[in-house]
């Protein structure tokens, strides 16, 4: 079936071979603009040389344009940034007593107060997990050119990394945009939003330090000698999210 569906496919159009590294000029000038003390110190650093990748082929192809591999690994650094920087915020307000203490309604069944964050999460029901990952899954399609709005670009093929479109009034419930909710950057100049970049993707950096920080102390007590005694030890395993509910292995 696959050889008779492909007998209705024409061949694709062959890139240059130089395709891959079309994107890694920009991408060296980016970090040697830097102005942190790695930018300043350190330049570019790619030691495992994924910026001269083309991720499956699809560059030499010419299924995307030259340098989509750079746009995607641009892309895919901020993402993991703004969720590093959510989690770290996320488990230090979920120490707190306002949100870890008694509560008059109990934010869900099976609450039990004075747990740890990663405590809490194993306390939800599946039901209550599967929200959250449903509504991150639609944020990330809408952040991913769903619906196709109005003057987007994908980052692989020439669009601006990090960049959400806006999504009000996409759907009913939608009554804010993802970024800027208030429209406070709006005037910013064309510069200092390049500096506000840099300035997200170095928080981005020492949040994921940070986050990690935290689990590996979390998980194997005195490995981070700075946070030693600081954050409870955790017994359960942070990269299996339903453990507490259900295993496709058992």
């Amino acid at each position: 079936a696959l050889g008779s569906a492909a007998a209705f496919v024409g061949p694709a159009a062959q890139a240059p071979a130089t395709a891959v590294n079309a994107g890694q000029g920009d991408l060296v000038a980016l970090a040697e603009a830097n102005g942190d003390q790695l930018g300043r110190n350190l330049g570019f650093w790619d030691p495992l040389g994924a910026s001269s990748l083309d991720f499956f082929g699809l560059e030499q192809s010419g299924r995307l344009p030259s340098g989509a591999t750079v746009g995607y690994l641009r892309h895919a650094e901020i993402k993991h940034g703004r969720v590093a920087m959510a989690a770290f915020l996320g488990f230090i307000a979920g120490c707190t007593p306002l949100v870890s203490g008694e509560h008059a309604v109990a934010p869900y069944r099976g609450y039990v107060a004075g747990g740890t964050p990663f405590e809490q999460w194993d306390n939800m029901p599946l039901l209550a997990k599967a929200q959250i990952f449903i509504a991150v899954g639609m944020l990330e399609s809408y952040g991913e050119g769903a619906g196709n709005p109005d003057g987007y670009t994908h980052y692989t093929k020439g669009g601006l990394p990090g960049y959400y479109p806006p999504i009000k009034g996409k759907r009913p419930e939608l009554i804010f945009n993802l970024y800027d909710p208030f429209n406070f950057f709006e005037g910013d100049s064309a510069e200092k939003k390049a500096r506000g970049r840099l300035t997200e993707v170095n928080n981005g950096r020492l949040a994921m330090l940070g986050i990690f920080s935290i689990i590996s102390e979390a998980t194997v007590p005195g490995s981070v000698p700075a946070l030693k005694d600081m954050i409870p030890p955790y017994d359960g395993n942070v990269m299996i999210p339903f453990s507490g509910d259900f295993s496709i292995f058992s």
